[in-house]
């Protein structure tokens, strides 16, 4: 038989739900209100969204509430975005990198990864040290110097991360050491192996005590790690201080032939 509803507590109960602090929906009782509310922001008269720059032609303002406006400002730039990330320091010190017999990192994890599989995570992060003119706009990199995912070695799921000598000749940064410390930790949650490829010369001395404090967490997921999932260091150039520190408490080194020393 069916089961009647008390309308006046089913009223009641998605008026209190629709007050809750994380998500919010329109109760009965508000529905007219919500859509005087939205009449009145819809004849509102049009503006120059804040999203965008001053600069743009003020002939004829974009309005902040049109999405596809909104969309293709954004897609465009994301676009700009994931082009300066896969030019990692430019493309001039790509060249010098190649003169030397080099791989740049990014290049490094295509060939090491199953083609298709690298999924890349934190590719736009990018260092917040404002010091030593390090806030200037051509010193802020996509990345911050390391490209960090997961993918799958012959069909193995691995997690990686690949330091670049093109961006400040590969420094830890406290931004760099967070992406690393991550997949760390996610690798111990899933049980795959962790591939360390190191081109970097150590801390970055802009940041101080930050970038030591960053080599600090990665010492201890290094050990958190030990025993529990592989641990594997290519020593991929010239690395010096927390870079060879780190590589030293991991199970297996490889190094480089007249091209890398620790």
């Amino acid at each position: 038989m069916a089961r009647s509803i008390n309308s006046n507590h089913y009223n009641r109960h998605i008026a209190s739900f629709s007050q809750s602090p994380s998500i919010w929906y329109p109760s009965p009782f508000q529905n007219e209100s919500w859509a005087t509310t939205r009449k009145r922001s819809s004849s509102a008269s049009t503006s120059p969204s804040r999203f965008f720059s001053a600069g743009s032609d003020s002939s004829s303002p974009l309005d902040e509430q049109d999405p596809s406006v909104l969309k293709a400002r954004f897609m465009e730039r994301l676009s700009e975005e994931r082009t300066k990330s896969l030019l990692v320091g430019g493309q001039d010190r790509i060249d010098r990198q190649h003169k030397k017999g080099s791989l740049t990192a990014r290049e490094r994890i295509e060939l090491l990864f199953d083609e298709g599989s690298f999924q890349e995570l934190d590719a736009f992060k990018a260092h917040r040290c404002k010091e030593f003119g390090m806030d200037d706009d051509t010193k802020q990199f996509p990345g911050d110097g390391v490209i960090t995912g997961h993918g799958r070695v012959n069909g193995r799921y691995v997690y990686a991360f690949s330091q670049d000598f093109t961006v400040f000749g590969g420094s830890l940064s406290e931004t760099h050491a967070e992406k690393i410390v991550k997949i760390m930790d996610m690798a111990r949650r899933v049980g795959a192996p962790i591939i360390g490829l190191n081109d970097s010369g150590g801390a970055r001395i802009q940041e101080g005590v930050d970038s030591l404090a960053g080599y600090a967490d990665v010492f201890l997921s290094n050990v958190d790690s030990s025993g529990v999932v592989p641990q594997i260091s290519v020593v991929m150039g010239p690395c010096a201080g927390g870079a060879v520190y780190s590589p030293a408490m991991t199970d297996f080194i490889f190094m480089i032939e007249s091209t890398s020393y620790m």
